[in-house]
């Protein structure tokens, strides 16, 4: 899943960031001509990146797109939000391959912004509250897609620089061998006696947990204060777990019970066979969030980026993200019954409260982010 560390779910946890930079052997002149190469194949992708795909047809684009032939991305692994379904879609239907580098909103944007005019990706998917950043720090360009007019306002930044997809809503997925009782609120988390995990803080998934626990016991946006007493009285106890909200922590029994998004909630209960899991969405204190693409400014394949984002704002690409537990945010989709009844029925999140203020979303994660590791890590690594 997406580093939570993504997400992260998830998404984040902090497991180690998983830039692979890939070596190889022979002598200097090889190098040297490996370098070479590198850098006249980063100067054409810096010139594509400033291409406007807002200029081109949709027809152009697919062609172009297919000549690239492949789209790399961040922070987008197949067991997020069902992206794998995503990828397999392009695969199938414009033989354009795709290969992701799992990381969290934060580390995704510092990676375009470290590698520049270099850039080696084409598209990540960042926190909602990241959006902005990615603006100010001029990171990203734009593509509107087909579908612009059917996508809320609040979900979508000037231009297509960033667009939000889906929604989910604050999940809490748990091992019902290792709990006997399953959280239905945070009210009986805080009544347990098991470890929680919500991952790294410097990612969108932890934050979020941290806000809705706010609103649970009778904070908000603008008062984080019932939230980092539920926690300081959690750590105090040695209650929260540190590791990653990665699969495989599940999986290993090493998570009791996590807090995710339900896009990611869904496809691990579903795929996670060692342990019997429950995915509950919290009747006290729920929130509604997304995550929005984002296309790097200097994308080696813009087009091919381009097409992943009209792909999953598509029918399908929608239908995929609802089969996760997402909630897709175009307004014109009809998702499918047997979907619902697979994931979440709208009743389930009917309470959750929806963040569609980026401003003072991504406010109120800073806030979270600084008080945690003033108040909190401290007591975590006592």
């Amino acid at each position: 899943m997406k580093r939570m560390t993504k997400k992260t779910l998830a998404v984040a946890l902090t497991a180690a960031m998983c830039l692979t930079l890939a070596g190889c052997g022979g002598s200097d002149k090889k190098e040297t001509k490996a370098a070479e190469t590198k850098a006249g194949e980063t100067t054409a992708a810096a010139e594509e990146g400033a291409v406007d795909l807002n200029a081109l047809t949709l027809d152009e684009i697919i062609e172009k797109a297919k000549a690239e032939g492949k789209v790399e991305s961040v922070g987008m692994p197949d067991s997020w939000a069902n992206w794998g379904l995503t990828w397999q879609d392009l695969k199938d239907e414009y033989a354009i391959d795709h290969a992701d580098t799992d990381m969290s909103s934060s580390e995704e944007l510092q990676m375009f912004k470290t590698e520049g005019e270099n850039g080696t990706k084409d598209i990540g998917d960042v926190g909602f509250a990241f959006g902005q950043q990615a603006i100010d720090e001029d990171l990203v360009q734009g593509y509107k897609t087909s579908y612009w007019d059917s996508v809320p306002d609040w979900a979508k930044a000037e231009d297509g620089k960033w667009m939000v997809a889906y929604t989910g809503a604050t999940t809490f997925l748990t091992n019902t061998e290792q709990v006997e009782n399953v959280p239905t609120s945070w009210a009986d988390i805080k009544a347990g006696d098991y470890k929680v995990a919500l991952g790294d803080i410097g990612g969108g998934t932890a934050q979020a947990a941290v806000i809705a626990s706010a609103y649970a016991f009778g904070g908000d946006l603008n008062n984080l204060d019932p939230a980092f007493e539920f926690w300081t009285e959690l750590a105090e106890a040695g209650r929260i777990n540190t590791l990653d909200i990665l699969q495989q922590n599940f999986e290993t029994g090493e998570i009791a019970v996590g807090v995710i998004w339900s896009y990611t909630a869904v496809p691990y209960k579903d795929q996670i066979t060692q342990y019997k899991m429950e995915a509950t969405i919290p009747s006290d204190g729920s929130i509604m969030s997304g995550y929005a693409s984002v296309i790097n400014k200097y994308a080696p394949h813009p087009h091919a980026a381009a097409l992943a984002r009209e792909w999953i704002f598509s029918d399908a690409g929608q239908a995929n993200l609802a089969k996760a537990g997402a909630i897709p945010t175009r307004t014109d989709v009809e998702i499918p019954a047997e979907i619902e009844e697979a994931t979440f029925a709208k009743a389930d999140y009917a309470n959750a409260i929806p963040m569609e203020d980026a401003e003072a979303y991504a406010a109120a994660c800073e806030t979270v982010k600084t008080r945690w590791e003033e108040e909190i890590l401290p007591l975590l690594v006592q």
